[in-house]
């Protein structure tokens, strides 16, 4: 249960509308090392994220590069932000260079304790449509630690994957992530402010990257397979230049879970349902 204060934010409501540009897709792809989709086709799962960034001027960021808090989403002074996980229905697919509109709303907030200190859990839906038609639904969940050691090892017995691939996240990776989807946070890019004001080893691999790339990787070894439905978590932060793996294993028909790790354990990990297209 979040204080009084902070729980007037959820119902907050905001707009943003976009077009997903090929010059950005063609970016992403390149980032990635993959086809590019053209005009018309179906944009690849999570590469929405890199679109409907808010264009806030410099004066308007915080201490750790997001845009301030305080507006559509709660204030959390003193805190450290992290995309926690989250959810997303998959519905038909976004299409490259076509106009789309995101709603988003505040949906809950949530005070808890956690092992380090207090934990606000704030949870933002997503509708996305395109031509008037709901494409992607999803629930992010955001959380706000207090500043705090992080944890960088998980001591729990791994499942032996079917697929795996491995994945070397570069400081210009990072940098290329943060610069796609416009994001600011300062851990993923500041040597000096990840290490010294959040304490972390060094720079911090996308939590979003992640995930993207344990669905990447499962799309590539399932190739007439079409996500339906993802939720996914992060267990611990990873960290950049240090090499990790995307791996899952089949679970039931149609379902499959999907972990990224490295020698200290699991880091990430998510449940993908899907359907056989041909």
């Amino acid at each position: 249960m979040a204080d009084a204060a902070v729980s007037n934010w959820i119902g907050n409501q905001e707009r943003s509308d976009d077009t997903l540009s090929e010059a950005l897709v063609k970016r992403i792809a390149v980032m990635f090392d993959l086809p590019c989709p053209q005009e018309g086709q179906p944009l690849p799962p999570l590469w929405h994220w890199a679109f409907f960034q808010e264009p806030v001027t410099a004066d308007q960021l915080g201490r750790d590069g997001h845009p301030v808090l305080g507006g559509f989403l709660p204030p959390a002074e003193g805190r450290n932000r992290m995309w926690a996980g989250g959810r997303l229905d998959f519905i038909q697919p976004l299409r490259v260079g076509l106009a789309a509109q995101r709603y988003s709303t505040v949906a809950d907030i949530k005070e808890k304790q956690g092992r380090t200190g207090k934990l606000l859990f704030v949870t933002v839906r997503h509708d996305y449509t395109q031509q008037g038609e709901t494409c992607i639904q999803e629930e992010q969940d955001i959380v706000y630690r207090e500043p705090s050691p992080p944890r960088l090892s998980l001591d729990t017995q791994l499942s032996e994957p079917e697929w795996s691939q491995p994945i070397r996240p570069t400081s210009t990776l990072l940098f290329r992530y943060s610069a796609v989807t416009f994001n600011g946070h300062r851990i993923h890019y500041d040597w000096p402010y990840a290490t010294e004001t959040e304490g972390y080893p060094g720079l911090v691999v996308h939590g979003p990257m992640i995930a993207t790339l344990m669905v990447q990787a499962f799309c590539n070894t399932h190739p007439h397979a079409v996500p339906t439905r993802l939720s996914y978590r992060g267990l611990r932060p990873l960290i950049a230049d240090s090499d990790f793996q995307v791996a899952g294993r089949h679970e039931a028909t149609g379902r499959a879970a999907l972990w990224a790790f490295n020698e200290y354990g699991p880091a990430h990990e998510a449940e993908i349902h899907y359907k056989e297209n041909g």
